[in-house]
Parts: C-alpha cells; structure tokens; sequence
C-alpha cells in the first residue's frame, strides 16, 4: 500500500492540472464535462466579447515538454501546431482566438484535448415571443420567437458535431387533474428548449388561459445576465377530461352473483363522473348498445349522473368533451356495463326460530330480477305476508308471533333484466316451527 498510495496521488494530482485556465474576462468560463466518447476532457463557454481573453495549461513541472495544437471541425486530425505561446513557469498561455477552437495538449507525449466555444458568436438575443396563427391547437402551441438562440454546436476529437444546450426554460400555466379535488386545477409548467432552430419554438398546448415566458440561457444566467421574454395571453384551445365509474355495492346473501368489471345482476347503479378542463364547453355521456356507437340510446349532459341498468347484455358508455367551436375533442375510454340473464328459484321448506342464522329465514334465490311482487297465504287462504324486493323474505311470523308447522303458499309475479315473465307459485313447508301459541294457529280463521 505505501508504493500505491503515491502513484494514485500522482494520478490525482495530473488529473486536477489537466485543465485549461482563463483570463482577460469579465465573467469566468462556464465549464461542462463531455461524454467520454468525444475525446474531450472539457467544453467551455467563454465571453470573449473583446478579443482579450487568454488562455492557460498548467504543466505538471517547469521541466515538462508541451505542445499546443488547434483544430476546428474536422476534428483532431486536423490539427495544426500553434505558434505564439508564452510561458512563465510551468504555465503556458496563448491569446484565445475568436472562433470556436479544439486544443489538443501534449505534456511528456500524453495529449488532452479541450474545446473552447465563444459566446459572443452564438449571444442570445430574446426580442419578442408572439404565437403563430392564433398560437395553439388541440395538441401543441407554436410561438415565433424574434431574436437568435440557435444551436450551440461543439466537435469531438474525431470531428462529430455536438449540440451544446443552451438549456433555455419555457415556463406558463396550464391545468392537470387533482385526485384529491377530483377537478382540473391550474399549474405551472417549464419545458427546457435547447435551442431554437428557424424561431419556432412548439411547447404542448395550454388548457387555460397562459402567457408564455421564455428565459435564459444556461450561459448568461451563470453570469447573472440572464434575459426573458414574454407572448400575449394566448387562450386555449385543447380540451381533457377526467372520467370515473363507480357501481354501487349490494350484499344480498340470496342474490346469485354474476362476474363483470361493471355491472352484473340488475339492477345496476352506476355514478358516472366527469371533471374537464377550461376550453371543454360541450359535454356529453353517451349509452349504446353497439360499441361504435353509431346510434346512441341515450344521451345525457351532466357531468355527473347515476343511471340504473336494467337491460340485459352489454351497454356502452363513453363521455366526450370539446371546446366551443368543436374544433378540438376529448373522447374517454369505453366503459362497458353488462348485465347477466335473470334467474329465479324458490325453496320449498325452512325451520323459523331454530338454529339461528340457518334456513330460518324463506327467501327465493334469484338474479338480475327488475320488477318482483311475492304473496305468502296459509293454507286458508289467509294473507301472511307479502314484499316486492327479492332480497326479502319471510321470517315465518304473522303478527309478529311464529306461526306453526305446516304447508303455506307463495304466489310470485316477477321480470327479468332479459324480459323473462316469471309466474311462480308452489308450496313452503314450514319444518320444526317453534310456534309457542295457545294451541291455535295465529293464522286460522277463528
């Protein structure tokens, strides 16, 4: 370890000098460091506005050998010897040429190479930002801007060009949907735009009211010089959306289950909700039975409704939304309801008041069942009890007292979700009724 630890000092040590300086500027160099697989050990940005800035190599040692070699575009094979140098030490300085230059630096016969790019042939000039023929469609906005931030390009050691982002920020307002206010609701927003080719520059299109701020770039904010310009208010265009469908809940230990993302055994309720953005003016749910919805059944403009699914089979549901003139829309995924076939069976026996919770209640099983009217009679023809939810059932009391063991009658007139008539009428046997009366039937004529 003790002949290690210098040589990896000795590395530091190279790596850290491995580097240019520079001098005869008012703002210091803004320093990036490459992919490696330009060559370059690092690209700086300079204001050498005045044609004063020099440039500087620290040597390891006054003893050192170095050679200094320009290159442009071409890359480093391109390079030719650079004459003018001074030195002081072990510090080698040459005056920075005005163009864009590739060093190449050779100390002891290592090279390294640097890139060196002049602000003032790429200065950023912000005059004026207004939108292109109204500014924005249903999909983005395109703003011209006057002025100059074109690319900033940069070459590798083999002559590859590399754009050098001016890392601009393009910052306004637009809406996103909140969870927890279940609404659109105003943000702000930044884009960083690398530069702007031709003056246009496409941001995504606002869905409320913006002005439009771009600011920058990289290089003069690092200078505390930074610029803005500002678009007019440009109103939106775009529309979107937010849809939920929420199906409400029934726990009917009777009711026969029928297995659907939504829907299942009608009747089915439904809460269909939609929160939209500024420019959405026209709203609709639509219901269809066709997926295409070519000829809707039904169609409704609020932006929330509960709707009760009867039918059997499947609905189609999708909301759309869109701005005033039309000319942009907002449409939701499908939401798809079905609606099983009916079902209806009754049971013939059960034992009131014995073991608690078991067959001690009479009720049919049924499923997807819209319309229900059930009477229960003694074998007299005495009325007992009768309901129109098949959910319900009897108890086997009249009165409010157990009636006793013994044969009684059900008359049911009930619909399907499918159209199905269902005229059902038969026998209840009552098994083992804990009937406590004085010896008569509640249910006998007297």
């Amino acid at each position: 370890m003790k002949k290690i630890l210098p040589i990896l000092f000795l590395l530091i040590v190279r790596s850290a000098m491995a580097q240019l300086n520079f001098s005869g500027m008012a703002d210091s160099p803004v320093v990036i460091t490459p992919d490696k697989s330009t060559g370059l050990e690092y690209v700086y940005v300079i204001d050498n506005t005045d044609g004063n800035a020099v440039v500087s190599y620290k040597a390891a040692s006054e003893s050192a050998t170095v050679t200094w070699e320009q290159w442009g575009a071409q890359g480093g094979a391109y390079a030719s010897e650079m004459t003018g140098l001074t030195r002081q030490g072990n510090v080698w300085s040459v005056k920075a040429p005005a163009a864009d230059t590739g060093f190449t630096i050779t100390e002891n016969g290592r090279p390294r190479s640097f890139w060196v790019t002049n602000y003032a042939n790429h200065r950023l000039e912000l005059h004026d930002l207004v939108p292109e023929n109204g500014g924005t469609d249903c999909n983005s906005t395109t703003l011209i801007l006057h002025g100059n931030a074109s690319p900033i390009r940069y070459y590798s050691i083999n002559g590859r060009a590399v754009e050098l982002s001016r890392e601009l920020a393009l910052t306004y307002r637009t809406q996103q949907y909140d969870e927890t206010m279940a609404a659109f609701t105003d943000t702000e927003k930044t884009e960083q735009i690398a530069s702007v080719s031709g003056n246009s520059i496409h941001a995504p299109a606002p869905l409320c009211n913006t002005t439009f701020i771009l600011t920058g770039d990289r290089f003069l904010t690092a200078w505390h010089r930074p610029q803005q310009v500002e678009s007019p208010i440009i109103s939106p265009t775009a529309v979107a959306a937010h849809t939920t469908a929420v199906q409400a809940e029934r726990d009917n230990d009777n009711e026969q289950k029928e297995e659907a993302a939504l829907g299942g055994s009608a009747p089915v309720d439904i809460t269909f909700t939609a929160a939209v953005s500024d420019a959405s003016i026209f709203r609709q749910w639509e219901f269809a039975r066709d997926p295409e919805f070519d000829i809707p059944d039904v169609t409704y403009s609020d932006l929330e409704l509960t709707y009760t699914f009867t039918d059997a089979g499947t609905t189609y549901v999708r909301f759309t939304a869109a701005n005033a003139d039309g000319s942009c829309e907002w449409v939701s995924d499908t939401y798809e309801v079905f609606v099983g076939e009916s079902a209806l069976l009754c049971p013939n026996a059960f034992s009131p008041g014995g073991s608690p919770g078991v067959n001690d209640i009479w009720k049919v099983s049924y499923k997807s069942i819209v319309s229900f009217a059930c009477s229960i009679f003694n074998r007299w023809g005495v009325k007992i009890i009768s309901f129109d939810d098949p959910s319900q059932g009897w108890d086997g009391k009249h009165n409010g007292k157990l009636v006793q063991s013994g044969v009684y009658y059900y008359v049911i007139k009930a619909t399907g979700a499918d159209g199905k008539q269902y005229d059902l009428a038969g026998d209840i046997n009552i098994i083992n009724s804990t009937y406590t009366g004085n010896g008569t039937s509640p249910t006998e004529p007297q």
